[in-house]
């Protein structure tokens, strides 16, 4: 999932379904690319469960996929309170290195 939002196309491209859905023309449009390049993103943001795509007669529509992102905001919620705590202890460690050297 980190990987598929390394990409500043494809961050882009989330930040555009958040208004809600788009076919892949409209996106495609705000690229200086292919579109066979923009699928190629889009297939990546799906497989990393992040985005959905799904056919309506000829179009092709894309939307972002919610439950994905809580799945990332879950995972960097976990880290930032174990980070929290590491430095908490350190925090403990230097106060008490100070108080010894005084």
């Amino acid at each position: 999932m980190f990987s598929a939002l390394a990409d500043p196309t494809r961050r882009d491209i989330l930040t555009r379904l958040a208004d809600g859905p788009r076919t892949v023309g409209e996106l495609a449009g705000h690229y200086p690319i292919s579109r066979p390049a923009v699928s190629q993103h889009l297939a990546v943001l799906e497989a990393a469960g992040l985005l959905t795509r799904t056919v309506d007669a000829q179009w092709r529509l894309c939307a972002v996929r919610e439950e994905g992102l809580d799945d990332a905001s879950q995972w960097i919620a976990r880290q930032r309170a174990d980070w929290t705590a590491r430095f908490d202890t350190l925090e403990e460690h230097l106060r008490s290195r100070r108080k010894d050297q005084r």
